[in-house]
């Protein structure tokens, strides 16, 4: 390849174009002659530019992808343009939703066990926001279905992968403490953002009064957890 100048404004315009954002495997296929150290190196440096930059953007790395994602400060008239409903998460649906993220795969048994309430009726929620999935069956009697999160749930929160969650040890007693006012995440069906919103009065418990049986999507039959 020429040189790295070329190669950065070639990954600057297929970010551009590309909606989903384009993996380094990606663009080093659609850059003939590239390698692997050269694409590292020009999104790199693509990033220090930005940055230094009084730019309303910036390359952030999301779900596995590079993508061109503007900076937050500007979420305020971003909103205004574009005045869309969004779906909203709950503080139990957020604890939820957490439990899995960490401990993945895990049960409803013991998600439920760590909050202490019935949590049908939320996982069932988070699968249809698809920011959980069935991941399948522990092998224990009566094989319960195991959940874990999905490349959506990256998406909204803004994580190349799960190794970027925080560690546990990082939060406080206070961040931990159930019970305590909860804040809402918003859900954009297409196009996710999240954003902070005021705090809702009600919970998002609406399955709390389910059996305690469970189907796998699609699947007529019951099955007991």
């Amino acid at each position: 390849m020429e040189n790295i100048e070329k190669i950065k404004s070639i990954i600057e315009a297929l970010l551009i174009v590309s909606e989903a954002g384009l993996s380094r495997e990606e663009l080093r296929n659609a850059i003939e002659g590239s390698d692997a150290k050269e694409i590292n190196e020009a999104v790199r440096l693509l990033k220090e530019e930005y940055s230094s930059l009084s730019r309303a953007f910036n390359i952030a790395e999301v779900a596995g992808k590079c993508r061109i994602v503007t900076k937050p400060e500007y979420l305020p008239w971003i909103s205004n343009l574009y005045q869309k409903e969004m779906d909203r998460l709950s503080g139990p649906a957020l604890e939820t939703l957490a439990i899995v993220a960490y401990k993945q795969p895990a049960t409803r048994a013991e998600v439920e066990s760590i909050r202490g309430v019935n949590v049908g009726g939320v996982l069932k929620a988070l699968l249809e926001k698809d920011l959980i999935e069935v991941r399948g069956r522990k092998e224990v009697i009566g094989r319960p279905l195991v959940y874990g999160t999905t490349s959506k749930f990256l998406e909204i929160f803004g994580l190349n992968s799960l190794d970027d969650l925080p560690l546990l040890r990082d939060f406080t007693e206070e961040d931990l403490e159930y019970g305590k006012p909860h804040e809402q995440v918003e859900v954009e069906d297409e196009g996710p953002v999240a954003a902070n919103v005021p705090p809702s009065s009600g919970e998002e418990e609406a399955g709390s009064g389910s059996q305690e049986t469970e189907k796998e999507p699609g699947d007529e039959s019951e099955k007991t957890e």
